[in-house]
């Protein structure tokens, strides 16, 4: 069946807020695999039916219409004239959704005409630009700092004192190296107590090195962070979606430091059966895999990418459902063990911690489980290395996460 486009169609389709409707499309657009548990690398995610199932969804119980528009648009007495209403709009929808570069459609031309359950949508597949993972990065932030109270600072501040940042302390006299935040008050009197000593003041006031007052200011840190996320299977096991919220915090924990710390870095780290560094730019993408956990190889590779870093606090972001269950040997085979907690895995785990240490990196671990035994193996991480144990929820994660970096000082300057 072919539409034929009206013009009170082209004016209800116009009057959806695509930033709403992305917003609330943000569970197919960030999923992990969570609907194909048992085949998680599965793409039946990204055809061009889930999407339009996912906009009728959101059209129609979501909130992305009004009451008025929806009215409009069921207008029609009969059954087949709403549905084709209905799939009119949607289809306008992800024409709209293509030109604005929220997501790009394959295997079919942009515009291409659909029934809404098969036929031309059979085939196609859709993409998520950067541009929707950067916008859902921004709008998860904006959420995660609106219930943990909205940061203005833009820095870390510590208890040290230093010059060219906001003024807070009195000023000193100004040492070769010193940014020249001169204190214009102090300076002047300065040399007008040095003319009037010697006797030179003639209605003139010349200022020399040594009269110069800089203004200090909290000394304020840059800080290095690696979050590990662990997309082992359990990730997305047992009812619940472990691995969407990990990666939405990943992507709002970016868009802070781009916007309020720019001094800051941020890496990503995926551990499994082995571990990978992401691109933040890629890291929307991924999926979980059918993987074991290992953790020491993700803490191995975080703490490599932070000893190239050059900045005050250097820190490990690990969030994880399970207990690490897989270790890689010497010669590069992979021991693993998914029955209990392996001594062995367990003993090769807590040494690549106090490496981290050594190397003066913390780690803070947010644990989505509560299992006795798990437990006690994220507390004595924690112990070791002097960093934190959060043992949080889904729902809870980012609000945890970002509070940490937020409020988190550096020990290094102290």
């Amino acid at each position: 069946m072919k539409y034929r486009y009206t013009r009170f169609i082209e004016d209800l389709a116009d009057q959806v807020d695509l930033d709403a409707l992305v917003s609330k499309l943000s569970d197919l657009l960030l999923s992990s695999g969570y609907d194909n548990p048992w085949d998680p690398q599965s793409e039946d995610d990204r055809t061009l039916q889930a999407l339009h199932d996912a906009i009728l969804d959101a059209l129609l119980n979501g909130g992305a219409l009004s009451d008025e528009m929806v009215e409009r648009l069921v207008a029609d007495d009969t059954p087949d004239g709403q549905r084709g209403q209905i799939e009119a709009l949607i289809q306008r929808i992800i024409e709209r959704l293509t030109e604005q570069g929220y997501v790009s459609v394959t295997g079919q031309p942009p515009g291409a005409p659909t029934d809404g359950r098969q036929g031309a949508v059979g085939n196609a597949r859709f993409q998520v630009t950067d541009k929707a993972l950067d916008f859902l990065g921004y709008r998860a932030l904006r959420d995660l700092l609106g219930s943990t109270g909205r940061s203005t600072t833009g820095r870390h501040d510590t208890r040290e004192l230093a010059t060219g940042v906001e003024a807070g302390g009195p000023p000193r006299p100004y040492e070769f190296g010193d940014t020249l935040n001169l204190d214009a008050s102090a300076t002047v009197l300065n040399a007008a107590r040095r003319a009037a000593a010697s006797g030179t003041g003639a209605g003139t006031i010349d200022v020399d090195v040594e009269d110069l007052m800089v203004t200090q200011g909290d000394y304020q840190n840059s800080c290095a962070t690696v979050i590990m996320l662990d997309c082992s299977h359990s990730m997305v096991l047992y009812g619940e979606d472990r691995f969407t919220p990990a990666k939405r915090v990943a992507l709002a924990l970016a868009n802070l430091i781009r916007h309020q710390y720019p001094g800051d870095a941020i890496n990503a780290v995926l551990f499994h059966d082995s571990a990978e560094e992401v691109p933040i730019a890629r890291l929307g993408r991924v999926r979980v895999g059918p993987y074991y956990t290992n953790t020491r190889e993700g803490l191995r590779l975080a703490r490599r990418i932070l000893e190239r870093q050059r900045r005050d606090m250097r820190q490990i972001v690990m969030i994880t459902d399970g207990k690490p269950s897989a270790v890689t040997r010497p010669d590069g085979r992979i021991y693993r063990n998914a029955f209990g907690l392996d001594p062995f895995v367990l003993r090769e785990t807590f040494a690549e911690v106090a490496a981290c240490r050594r190397a003066g990196i913390m780690i803070n671990t947010f644990m989505l489980a509560r299992d006795y035994d798990l437990v006690a193996f994220v507390r004595r991480v924690a112990r070791i290395c002097r960093g934190k144990a959060y043992f949080t929820t889904p729902q809870t994660l980012g609000r945890y996460v970002l509070q940490d970096y937020l409020t988190h000082k550096t020990r290094t300057v102290h």
